[in-house]
């Protein structure tokens, strides 16, 4: 699942709660400060929902069009992925 900010894999996990992978190519998101600064603002979202999430290994992959967005922009489009998780997540235990 994705949007223009974003890709997200998950897969269930034993460990009973969620844990966080990422993936910020340099040729995608260009140096090391807009790296990291995208980084820092998917921890920190993922340390605000980690509560909510389900036990699932995520990976969070940046794309093209995260390079330059602001942190708002970013934070919302990363919430935004954290609902579908939850939503998918349900919705695939129950079945």
């Amino acid at each position: 699942m994705g949007n223009g900010f974003f890709g997200v894999t998950a897969r269930f996990n034993d460990e009973g709660h969620p844990r966080l992978g990422m993936a910020v190519a340099s040729k995608l998101a260009g140096g090391s400060v807009e790296r990291n600064r995208i980084r820092r603002v998917v921890r920190e979202s993922f340390r605000l929902h980690q509560l909510e999430l389900p036990a699932v290994d995520l990976v969070v992959n940046a794309r093209p069009r995260s390079r330059g967005a602001s942190n708002g922009e970013l934070r919302a489009g990363i919430e935004e992925l954290w609902s579908k998780v939850k939503q998918q997540c349900v919705s695939s235990r129950g079945s």
